[in-house]
């Protein structure tokens, strides 16, 4: 079984920063994209950043030079620092990962429970 298990969300004043981590752990083959993904109450769920084992992201327009993910393969863990925080980024903040579990398998998708994120003044 595979858990992926998130932290760092919370309450910040519009204009602050948030770090999220979420570490993936289990039987782990592999992990190929890693990826944050939110979702606003109302809302559909939205990509936020995506990053491939090789370290190439890819990010949601609203959050462009304001977000950035990365990632520490050795331990499994997906990062997003977030920067000049907006009340319209409020939402729950959900990790996702593409985990092959032996040489053998394909990728399946796994997700976090999520991690709230609020910014209001």
């Amino acid at each position: 079984q595979v858990r992926l298990v998130e932290s760092g969300g919370g309450l910040v004043q519009p204009g602050g920063s948030l770090r999220l981590s979420c570490a993936t752990s289990g039987r782990i083959f592999s992990i190929n994209v890693m990826a944050w993904y939110r979702q606003a109450p109302g809302k559909e769920r939205e990509l936020v950043a995506r990053i491939t084992s090789g370290g190439s992201s890819r990010y949601a327009d609203s959050v462009k030079g304001r977000f950035t993910i990365s990632r520490d393969n050795a331990k499994n863990t997906v990062y997003l620092q977030m920067n000049s925080l907006k009340p319209e980024d409020t939402a729950v903040y959900y990790c996702n990962a593409h985990v092959r579990t032996s040489y053998s398998d394909y990728d399946h998708d796994y997700w976090g429970q999520g991690t709230q994120v609020t910014v209001s003044s």
